[in-house]
């Protein structure tokens, strides 16, 4: 059989899983003791890499997974028997018996889905873990919030399923405290309209990254879901949470393909959206869109080449991008660009590459594609 030569590396993204674990300490550090750290982790942990990223933070001591569906729940149970995993999306109909052989817990929003379960848990005679989800304004799934102790009675008439925590989505926590506060106030009264919760056992959660500045610990909140700020990313540019000082986990490289000169008028990609202004040198790049350069991109963004900032110079195409480097001395093929990330001193953000996107990093995380490898790098470093 003949062996597979190893290529270098022509476009990768490079995880950094130790500030990934001193990120988890940090913010555990920011919140009371008594609160839960539920680790969601959905989208390939957006983008980071399951497998990897999960095993990390099982080391690091994350009490709870959560996830948007089935087999990202599976995928994790594969990993180890000892931490909880919950389903946040609806499941299908079909999913519905390996939430008993896998140990998975599941968001209940409807009675139908509490007949399902049941149903579910009769038939392999195990009890369904699940938790409430109380649409407080969201409106996307939960139980509108002034339904929900009609649903809670529902539960309790149902002996395969178990409820094991209370949940709630804020919509607004990066830019809309008020209404958040709303939300709270809403979750809380709807709680009250359930008898018998014992707070003492169920896992009450409603913050996100988002929203943990207005978490205070106060009763019965033990839970908080953490996405974005574990990987070193805030929510919002403005937040309060810069005080949890994250590192970046995420970085996006690729590199130089080619170096040439044009003269001056030179129309650059396709459609000509851009003409030299100046006799320029022009690298291109050994990425585009079909790697998770959004079109957007073209002629907003800029990239870093020997630590100095090189613009983007018409339109991105699918697997390569052109920048500008007349000024960036003794550019080279094979040379690395980093498009987002630190290079010599100088950095671009992922809030600043994913502005120039038209989009935000929740985005621009999913959509660095598969062709993308991701480099780990494990060393603690502490």
């Amino acid at each position: 059989m003949q062996t597979v030569p190893q290529l270098p590396l022509r476009c990768w993204a490079e995880i950094d899983l130790a500030a990934l674990e001193r990120n988890l300490k940090l913010i555990r550090a920011s919140l009371p003791s008594h609160i839960k750290y539920v680790a969601v982790v959905k989208a390939d942990a957006y983008g980071h890499g399951l497998y990897q990223t999960v095993a990390r933070l099982m080391h690091a001591g994350a009490d709870l997974f959560a996830v948007a569906n089935v087999t990202e729940a599976m995928a994790i149970r594969e990993l180890g028997p000892g931490w909880p995993v919950l389903v946040l999306s609806p499941l299908l109909p079909e999913e519905d018996k390996y939430l008993g052989e896998y140990d998975i817990t599941a968001a209940v929003s409807t009675a139908d889905e509490v007949d399902r379960f049941e149903a579910a848990g009769r038939v392999t005679g195990k009890t369904i873990a699940v938790h409430l989800k109380i649409d407080t304004g969201m409106g996307r799934v939960g139980v509108w919030h002034e339904q929900a102790g009609e649903l809670y009675a529902h539960m309790r008439s149902a002996p395969h399923v178990r409820l094991d925590g209370a949940f709630t989505h804020f919509s607004s926590a990066d830019e809309d405290p008020a209404f958040t506060d709303e939300q709270r106030r809403r979750f809380l009264a709807a709680l009250r309209r359930c008898p018998g919760l014992d707070f003492n056992r169920l896992l009450i959660h409603a913050d996100n990254s988002a929203g943990l500045e207005t978490a205070h610990g106060e009763q019965p909140f033990n839970a908080v879901r953490v996405g974005l700020l574990q990987f070193g990313i805030l929510p919002h540019p403005n937040s309060m949470l810069a005080r949890v000082h994250t590192e970046p986990v995420f970085s996006f490289h690729t590199r130089v393909g080619m170096v040439k000169r044009l003269p001056s008028g030179t129309g650059i990609s396709y459609g000509r959206t851009c003409s030299l202004k100046r006799d320029s040198a022009v690298a291109i790049l050994c990425a585009g869109y079909g790697d998770g350069i959004a079109r957007a991109c073209s002629n907003r963004s800029h990239v870093l080449i020997h630590g100095q900032r090189c613009p983007v110079l018409g339109r991105v195409t699918m697997d390569q991008t052109i920048v500008d480097v007349t000024d960036v001395s003794g550019v080279k093929c094979g040379d690395e660009a980093v498009l987002v990330g630190r290079q010599q001193g100088a950095e671009i953000s992922i809030a600043e590459f994913s502005a120039r996107s038209d989009s935000i990093p929740w985005e621009t995380l999913c959509s660095v594609t598969k062709r993308v490898p991701r480099i780990y790098k494990t060393s603690l470093g502490l």
